[in-house]
């Protein structure tokens, strides 16, 4: 079982990150004063690349814990993300309960928690969304946490058109999941900037 985590390095890489987001991408983050400067949240929006987590960390000064897969977990890469607060998920696990028990940890804690519904950025459907898993709405539910969706638009590149990140007011889920699913997507596939 994995213990709660917010670690001092997170807050040292994190105005790196930003940095380099701002230098390379130029992201424009919109809204940003809808994610809650202070109690828990789950922050759940498309999946566009493997540079997202990044731009979510450029967006807010607060200590996101991301779900991420736990093949990054091993490995050289693996010794630093294993000190930055990240939840191990295993995609092909049917029972997800160890995932849910480790998330409810930090959002008892009052953090942040951020899931792509869409599980991959593996998709040859781009822009468009993918489905979305039940996990956000559902852990959503449990812990009596509001989410507030966000749309990454455009693609990353170096110098170019500017990539666009934008958060839109919170939900609040309702213990009909497949609907707060259904509604949570209509969201997130209807923001235009």
């Amino acid at each position: 079982m994995e213990e709660y985590k917010d670690t001092r390095i997170y807050g040292f890489l994190r105005p790196i990150v930003k940095f380099f987001m701002y230098m390379i991408f130029r992201p424009k983050i919109i809204n940003k004063g809808l994610i809650p400067k202070t109690g828990k949240v789950i922050l759940a929006g498309n999946h566009t690349s493997k540079l997202d987590a990044l731009l979510l960390i450029s967006s807010t000064n607060r200590h996101i814990h991301f779900l991420a897969k736990k093949e990054l977990f091993s490995g050289i890469t693996g010794i630093l993300i294993n000190r930055l607060g990240l939840i191990s998920v295993d995609r092909e696990a049917k029972d997800k309960k160890n995932v849910f028990i480790n998330a409810k940890k930090y959002l008892d804690n009052d953090k942040i928690i951020l899931i792509f519904p869409e599980g991959t950025t593996e998709k040859e459907s781009f822009p468009n969304l993918l489905s979305f898993k039940i996990g956000a709405v559902k852990l959503s539910y449990e812990t009596n946490t509001k989410i507030v969706p966000f749309k990454i638009i455009g693609k990353y590149k170096i110098f170019g058109k500017r990539i666009r990140i934008k958060f839109e007011n919170a939900i609040t889920v309702n213990n009909d999941l497949e609907n707060s699913n259904k509604e949570l997507y209509d969201i997130i596939n209807n923001i235009k900037e």
